[in-house]
């Protein structure tokens, strides 16, 4: 269950830093407001699976998937590079993601 808890307060980390380009620098109230939402609910299910996970492991997962969730976005909604580095650079991060999943004895 642990797992899944961190699966999603990473999900709501890819919202929240996604969504930062659409608060125009927090001048948007309701994308600002949606932000930092997503902030709180992010760092709350992180401070739940810790309960359970180990906080070196959890954070590395949350941050490994936000950052790669996040560059997706980038891609996907802000036309962002798709360059052959930067996509073997995204895989690697969700490489370690895995592999800390899979070592870590959870």
């Amino acid at each position: 269950m642990a797992w899944a808890i961190l699966f999603l307060a990473a999900l709501f980390e890819i919202g929240w830093a996604a969504g930062l380009k659409t608060t125009d620098g927090f001048s948007r109230p309701l994308p600002t407001v949606l932000v930092a939402v997503s902030m709180l609910a992010s760092i709350a299910l992180l401070g739940l699976a810790s309960r359970q996970l180990p906080i070196g492991t959890a954070y590395a997962v949350w941050t490994g998937i936000g950052a790669v969730g996040v560059a997706l976005a980038g891609i996907v909604f802000f036309g962002e590079s798709t360059s052959l580095g930067r996509l073997a650079c995204m895989a690697m991060i969700a490489a370690g993601v895995a592999g800390l999943r899979l070592f870590s004895g959870e």
